[in-house]
């Protein structure tokens, strides 16, 4: 009667002293029943502080183009669009007032800035608008092999450009990666981001599985569909966006550098934020 719980109660103290907080018997008990990790990229394999590496422009100047995309951004709370703000800020550009601002979610942002309509998105997109690429596109792609995530810049009903944002990948990521094949883990990498971008990154890390280009709201029908695969699957992630898949899977692990949102939906919480 003693033997269990006590247990349980010097694993979840020997866990805290590791910066590792367990939130439920049920997630240390099912813990070593998992073989399939899924982690989640922007602020779990990577820092979470992307940059502007590239941009391209067709018939404007850069700078032009960046305090538009930074303007049309200014609204928006997702870690690609302060990565164009912080950008424009650094050149010192002045940024315009920006009207009509609405966040298309998994796809972009559209804004009118001083008059012109501006769409900044991924290239999904911009063929759901049924916008001509001006042979951008083998840019894109080209970028995109690079591991960075191509952003196109629409303005009225042509693209103007695009700003290509890249992340650091944490340092001890491809430690982990290692560590769990050595385990017989299977590594999946999970991301709303652009095909391309993440086999890219996953060929870098050594992942085995790369689910790419995954709406917000699509997650946790991925960790469903490896479920019905007959897998028992962890997910590890940071994001609001991420707290559905990490309550759908035997064991939510939740970045502790990341949203409160997240690590309330998960049973284990990595307070440092190291994988």
């Amino acid at each position: 009667g003693l033997a269990t719980p006590t247990a349980i109660i010097v694993g979840t103290g020997k866990g805290a002293e590791w910066g590792i907080l367990i939130r439920s018997a049920e997630a240390l008990e099912t813990a070593h029943k998992i073989d399939t990790i899924v982690l989640d990229k922007t602020g779990t394999l990577t820092v979470g502080k992307p940059q502007v590496t590239d941009v391209i422009v067709k018939g404007m100047s850069e700078e032009d183009l960046l305090m538009l995309a930074a303007s049309a951004e200014k609204g928006s709370e997702h870690p690609l669009g302060e990565a164009i703000v912080t950008s424009a800020e650094k050149r010192g550009l002045a940024l315009k007032d920006v009207r009509e601002f609405n966040a298309i979610p998994g796809l972009g942002i559209e804004a009118r800035v001083n008059g012109t309509q501006i769409t900044l998105g991924n290239l999904a997109l911009m063929q759901e608008r049924n916008y001509a690429l001006n042979g951008l596109d083998a840019r894109a792609a080209e970028l995109s092999s690079q591991g960075k995530t191509p952003m196109y810049i629409a303005l009225g009903d042509r693209v103007g450009g695009i700003i290509a944002i890249a992340d650091t990948l944490k340092p001890e990521a491809r430690d982990v990666i290692r560590s769990l094949h050595a385990m017989g883990r299977e590594v999946v990498m999970l991301t709303g981001d652009n095909r391309r971008t993440a086999e890219a990154i996953a060929r870098d890390l050594g992942i085995d599985r790369v689910l790419a280009e995954v709406l917000p709201d699509g997650k946790s029908q991925e960790i469903k569909d490896l479920q019905a695969e007959g897998k028992v699957v962890a997910m590890v992630g940071d994001g609001i966006n991420d707290a559905p898949a990490l309550a759908q899977a035997q064991v939510g692990i939740a970045i502790g550098t990341g949203t409160d949102v997240a690590m309330e939906a998960a049973g284990i919480t990595l307070v440092r934020g190291n994988l």
